[in-house]
């Protein structure tokens, strides 16, 4: 069949109850394909939250999809199946805690306030209707269910070669994405839900929070102790006792009376910032008292109960009323707000509670059936604005609302500081939420399955569109120990997302609390983490413009290989470097690729048995930089470059370099160089292989460092030229 413009598909009725529906499917573009229950689902179909487009349905050319959804009503739930071979593994997910490997298993889409939670935990913080499923031959394809009401998304639990949603709400479609390899299907996700924003570097470095640090002297403090003691870091976090009683965008008088003045000390001495604010907006006793809850009022913006009159729930401040940020109106106030703060200097917002969680109820959330305006002009999959449709209950826009939060903060970050770029971090997302923030695993807890589950959860956060993602490190609920911080501290610093954060009433975490023995291996996991930062720099722009994640399971090394599938305790940062780390308190820590030529890495600590152990790929160059104590304090000058040469005499890697911040290089104010390296005869020959960017090559020194079984051989020259390295 060469084209097909409805393509329907009869389907039997597979069981006693279960009423089964024929399917049409359009194109989206090359290897994706979205498919409907039948001509009319297309018609009722809710529009699409997940695509960072409107829908382009083109008729189906070429070859036909080889995943073919089924359809079906069974226990008043519109269920979605996707049958596997034998062997397929599963992935994604989004937010989950447990394994990396997920078959077997059954998530539940609803974000959840989910505080200490288990590895067993259905519900999470966000929601990403999406499996990744690799085949026993490798090749992959990725599916999701586009719907924001809950569902549940099993993954072999119920029967071992199928996928199955079971969702609430109407009928939705199925998108298909197919690849020859999961990074093809992560780039056709990209191209489809759009691929996260080029960060600030600043935000690459790391982050020191607490839940608090009060008062304001208390956060110089810690600065400046980073400083005295020469450990890099970059971003101090205000927690919401910065608050005036808890009231978003007010500051205590007693106890952060000047915010900008710290602003301006912390930034003195190296430091960004980032201050919380919430969803909840405090009832007042009268007008007068705060700007927001009177404009509010007077704006008409917030989220109404089943009645239509105004919802009111208890979170930190009391009483509270909610924006409906499903409304673009709203959004746009929302974002105004952010002109006055970002004007007291503040740099990047991390957005909480956003769920929205309420207390004092069962639900922790607020009524599924409150009202919300929605946004009329959003497109559905036929291609026209949903009007009226858009009006709905909470338990349509629950999943959404955090992501929709977000949205409004970057937008009124951006318009308050168009020049740079926003840092925003939300606990609450959804698939889509990429667009607009950066997220962690939310309120963790001090124990060794919390450190060892890290990784698993940052990778199929990253399976699922999300590559800028960290846990607490160190643990949110509980103390730890010294053992358990500096272990976490090894690995989580070379996850995307590297922040020390704790919950009130705990112990101190930071770098040095925990004595001198950790406070060394700190300095030497960051110090790694900053020496790293060209090379993690580079990732972060392939993620922004491919769509694949900053770090990778091992399994993308060799995606035929079913021993890699399941691996836990070690990942990829990008393609070339192999992380391997001891997530336990005395069990092994085995290199998983271990036989295959990757070369192992001494940048100066491999002493050290807290640091994970690091391999770099046979046919990789990898640029470091100096340490550094925070991301502006110096050029990258010298310019290191790990060189591993391939079976075939070769390798080769790239480094992006641009302002940091700014939009300057999406005029091309960057650079991109393109090194080879070519072993002839008994010397390797580093060269400029190709570049791209207007960016001139800035004058530095270039150091080649080429890793050999037997060890290192280096030369010196200047970036930019030949250079020889003489075996």
């Amino acid at each position: 069949m060469k084209k097909t413009t409805l393509l329907a598909l009869v389907v039997l009725v597979l069981a006693a109850g279960v009423v089964a529906e024929p399917e049409v499917v359009y194109s989206l573009g090359p290897g994706s394909f979205v498919f409907f229950a039948d001509a009319a689902a297309r018609e009722e179909a809710l529009p699409s939250y997940m695509l960072a487009a409107p829908p382009d349905l083109r008729p189906v050319e070429g070859p036909l999809p080889s995943v073919w959804p089924t359809f079906e009503r069974a226990g008043g739930l519109h269920v979605v199946r996707i049958v596997v071979p034998p062997g397929t593994s599963f992935y994604g997910t989004g937010e989950v805690g447990g394994p990396l490997l997920r078959n077997g298993r059954t998530v539940t889409t609803w974000n959840t306030d989910a505080y200490g939670y288990s590895m067993e935990s259905r519900s999470l913080y966000q929601s990403h209707p999406w499996v990744l499923a690799v085949r026993p031959d490798g090749s992959t394809f990725g599916v999701w269910a586009d719907t924001t009401y809950r569902c549940d998304v099993d993954t072999g639990e119920e029967a071992p070669d199928e996928i199955r949603f079971a969702c609430e709400g109407p009928r939705y479609p199925a998108v298909v994405v197919e690849g020859r390899r999961p990074e093809d299907v992560l780039r056709g996700l990209g191209r489809l839900a759009g691929t996260m924003p080029m960060p600030p570097r600043w935000a690459l470095g790391w982050h020191q929070c607490r839940y608090s640090y009060v008062p304001d002297e208390r956060v110089r403090e810690v600065a400046r102790e980073f400083r005295n003691r020469r450990i890099p870091a970059d971003v101090m976090w205000m927690d919401i006792d910065y608050m005036d009683a808890f009231r978003i965008f007010t500051f205590d008088p007693a106890t952060f009376p000047d915010p900008a003045a710290l602003n301006r000390d912390l930034a003195a001495i190296g430091f960004r910032n980032v201050w919380m604010i919430d969803p909840g907006v405090k009832v007042e006793q009268g007008e007068g008292v705060t700007r927001i809850f009177d404009d509010g009022n007077a704006q008409d913006v917030w989220v109404k109960d089943a009645a239509g009159n105004v919802y009111e729930g208890n979170v930190w401040p009391g009483a509270c009323r909610f924006p409906d940020f499903t409304s673009p109106r709203v959004r746009g106030w929302w974002a105004s707000f952010y002109r006055d703060f970002a004007a007291r200097g503040v740099d990047g917002v991390w957005n909480d509670m956003n769920e929205p969680a309420v207390f004092d109820v069962a639900s922790k959330t607020m009524p599924e059936d409150n009202r919300h305006t929605g946004d009329p002009a959003m497109v559905d999959w036929t291609g026209q604005p949903q009007g009226s449709r858009a009006a709905g209950l909470h338990e349509r826009y629950h999943n959404v609302y955090g992501m929709e939060m977000a949205r409004g903060t970057r937008e009124g970050m951006q318009a308050a500081v168009p020049d740079r770029r926003p840092f925003v971090l939300t606990r609450a997302g959804f698939l889509g939420s990429h667009r607009h923030a950066a997220t962690w695993t939310g309120d963790n807890v001090a124990r060794w399955e919390h450190l060892a589950a890290s990784i698993p959860m940052v990778l199929n956060l990253g399976l699922s569109g999300q590559p800028f993602a960290g846990p607490d490190i160190g643990g949110y609920a509980g103390d730890g120990d010294a053992a358990m911080f500096a272990r976490w501290i090894g690995l989580g610093a070379l996850l995307p997302f590297a922040r020390g954060h704790t919950g009130k009433g705990n112990v101190d975490k930071e770098p040095w609390a925990f004595g001198p023995t950790v406070e060394a291996t700190a300095r030497r996991a960051l110090e790694r983490r900053y020496r790293l930062l060209p090379y993690l720099y580079t990732l972060f722009r392939e993620a922004h413009t491919t769509g694949l994640p900053v770090s990778r399971p091992v399994f993308f090394a060799d995606p035929k290989d079913p021993s890699l599938r399941a691996v836990d305790h070690a990942f990829l940062l990008g393609s070339d470097l192999l992380v391997v780390a001891r997530v336990s308190p005395d069990g092994p820590a085995p290199n998983p690729l271990a036989g295959r030529g990757w070369q192992e890495l001494d940048l100066g600590d491999a002493g050290d048995a807290d640091l994970p152990q690091l391999f770099l790929r046979p046919g990789a160059i990898v640029p470091l930089g100096p340490v550094m104590q925070h991301t502006g304090e110096k050029p990258l000058d010298p310019l290191t470059l790990l060189v591993a040469l391939g079976a075939d005499g070769r390798a080769a890697g790239a480094l992006y370099e641009d302002a940091g911040d700014g939009f300057g290089y999406r005029a091309g104010e960057y650079l991109v160089t393109r090194y080879e390296a070519v072993l002839k005869g008994r010397r390797v020959v580093l060269r400029v292989a190709g570049q791209e960017g207007r960016w001139s090559r800035p004058r530095r020194a270039l150091e080649v460092r080429v890793v050999t079984p037997t060890g290192v051989v280096a030369a010196t020259g200047r970036d930019g030229r030949r250079l020889k390295v003489r075996l």
